[in-house]
């Protein structure tokens, strides 16, 4: 089941912001309340937390993208983030 992450309210007159990074990338576990996303207005910058744990699916757009206050920012397969495994590790140098 996915899970939708929207673009939060973000003041009275802000209507939009810019994604100024995300903080996880898909297929990586993300736990409830995680910060996931920044985005960046004119007046303030905040985080976008998980609103369920899982693992980060689909992002929606990029960093540097400007998105209206609602709009859908990426998904979240909700009830796999215990059994997600790992990244798999770069090989160590003998």
């Amino acid at each position: 089941m996915s899970i939708e992450v929207k673009v939060p309210t973000l003041g009275e007159s802000v209507t939009e912001a810019t994604i100024g990074q995300w903080l996880k990338q898909p297929g990586e576990a993300v736990k409830l309340d995680e910060p996931i996303a920044s985005l960046e207005t004119d007046k303030v910058a905040i985080e976008v937390n998980a609103p369920a744990a899982g693992v980060m699916g689909a992002q929606l757009f990029q960093a540097g993208d400007n998105v209206s206050v609602g709009a859908l920012l990426a998904t979240i397969e909700a009830g796999s983030g215990a059994a997600a495994a790992p990244a798999p590790a770069p090989a160590a140098a003998a």
